[in-house]
């Protein structure tokens, strides 16, 4: 085992004073039923009583240190982590020879693989199929009896109606998603959060967390006759409630797409302290749009190799989905790739044409690739403007826009972005030198 640390040592992670004071009272054998440590492994785990009717699923891996928890807190390390490394600092979570239980291991080879850079299949050995099997069948039982207390959580929310959901707070959230996370589904967890920012986002919001409330609902059912839709369906469905697939089993199993990929835009997000990079790709010959992501904690460089306004000579392949949009990149041939230059702008009516047919095919779909000729203006409303006569509203959460808005100065600019139901997020934009301009 690592050197024991102290109390001291371990209040020191916490965030704040109130995470201190709760995980001191967390600190207590009854709250744990289950705790382990690894004989000179470096680890801790434990399963701890909460709100939901499963316990909340804790793993430290000492040597970072790194944590994992199943609760939805958004601070880190949360209490949870901090009440069980209090226990073992003071002797009380026992070396256990059997090791982590599955959902701690797996946790941990992935971490130790990361480090090594080898695949994770590399160093566990062989995998017993009928054990898979049945955590396999444990799963489906799990997300099925989720989803159906999602849909009671569903009904009940629109039968009593929506105006108290202002007054909600986060905490009426984030209970049914702790929910799903114990039902394994991550997928609607991560959409249900989401959803407390809805009641406060101006004009609308109700019909916008009604269409949100329908939407999962969909899911649930969609799920529950998955064997009745077709296999890309399929897909997509269990992608969005939390089935994931392994990116080297894309790459292993899908045919390679080779293009010269104009990298478009980008876009970071930061949630729960993990940061997501998009990545929005266009084929030159193929014109098929793809979207990289790729993931780090905090602190921690997102992949860069990727530059806005180059062109990338490679193979992707893209995961299986009713609109297969994520990618991952599978070789790279750069020494052939032309220079990059300006994509080919779009009118308003065709970007709005080929999201209308996505959307058909996946009703969850959150983004598209739009990359239109346009002019932005200011009034009535942050909006641009294509030679077509149409007009998109510029997405709230993207500000005033003004490096666009100088970029412009009034006259037809390609611009690269996201459409959303909120509206046009701008990315790129391309000078009068067809250079890119990331906004």
């Amino acid at each position: 085992m690592a050197e024991r640390w102290d109390r001291e040592r371990v209040l020191a992670l916490a965030p704040d004073a109130p995470s201190q004071r709760t995980a001191l009272s967390l600190a207590s054998g009854r709250a744990w039923p289950a705790t382990g440590a690894a004989a000179g492994a470096d680890a801790v785990w434990g399963e701890c009583r909460g709100s939901a009717s499963a316990p909340y699923r804790t793993v430290v891996d000492l040597s970072g240190p790194a944590y994992r928890c199943s609760c939805p807190s958004r601070k880190f390390p949360c209490k949870h982590v901090l009440a069980l490394l209090l226990l073992w600092s003071e002797g009380s979570v026992p070396e256990d020879a059997a090791g982590p239980p599955d959902w701690a291991g797996s946790w941990l080879m992935s971490r130790a693989s990361r480090a090594s850079g080898a695949p994770a299949g590399d160093q566990a050995g062989p995998k017993d199929p009928r054990a898979a099997a049945r955590r396999a069948e444990q799963r489906e039982t799990r997300v099925a009896s989720g989803l159906a207390e999602l849909d009671r959580w569903l009904c009940d929310q629109v039968r009593q109606g929506l105006a108290a959901s202002q007054q909600a707070g986060y905490a009426h959230w984030d209970d049914i998603a702790a929910r799903m996370v114990d039902a394994q589904a991550p997928g609607l967890a991560e959409r249900l959060r989401a959803l407390a920012s809805v009641p406060h986002s101006g004009a609308g919001w109700d019909g916008r967390l009604l269409e949100e409330y329908a939407l999962l609902h969909l899911l649930a059912v969609a799920y529950r006759r998955q064997a009745e839709l077709p296999p890309p369906l399929r897909d997509t469905v269990r992608s969005r409630i939390g089935f994931s697939l392994r990116q080297a089993d894309v790459l292993a199993g899908g045919p390679p797409i080779r293009d010269h990929w104009q990298v478009l835009a980008r876009r970071d997000l930061e949630q729960d302290r993990i940061r997501t990079r998009r990545t929005w790709l266009r084929g030159r010959k193929t014109g098929r749009d793809a979207l990289l992501l790729s993931f780090a904690a905090a602190g921690q460089a997102l992949d860069d190799s990727l530059a806005v306004g180059a062109d990338a000579d490679a193979d992707l392949v893209f995961y299986p989905g009713a609109v297969p949009l994520r990618a991952a990149v599978l070789a790279r041939h750069d020494d052939g790739a032309p220079d990059g230059g300006p994509p080919d702008g779009g009118t308003i009516a065709g970007l709005l044409g080929g999201y209308a047919a996505a959307l058909a095919a996946d009703p969850w779909l959150d983004s598209w690739l739009a990359v239109v000729e346009i002019i932005p203006v200011r009034a009535p409303a942050l909006a641009v403007h294509g030679a077509d006569g149409g007009s998109l509203p510029l997405h709230p959460g993207a500000g005033d826009c003004w490096p666009l808005f100088a970029l412009s100065g009034g006259y037809p600019v390609t611009l690269a972005g996201e459409w959303t139901s909120r509206g046009l997020w701008p990315l790129t934009a391309w000078d009068e030198a067809g250079r890119a301009v990331p906004l």
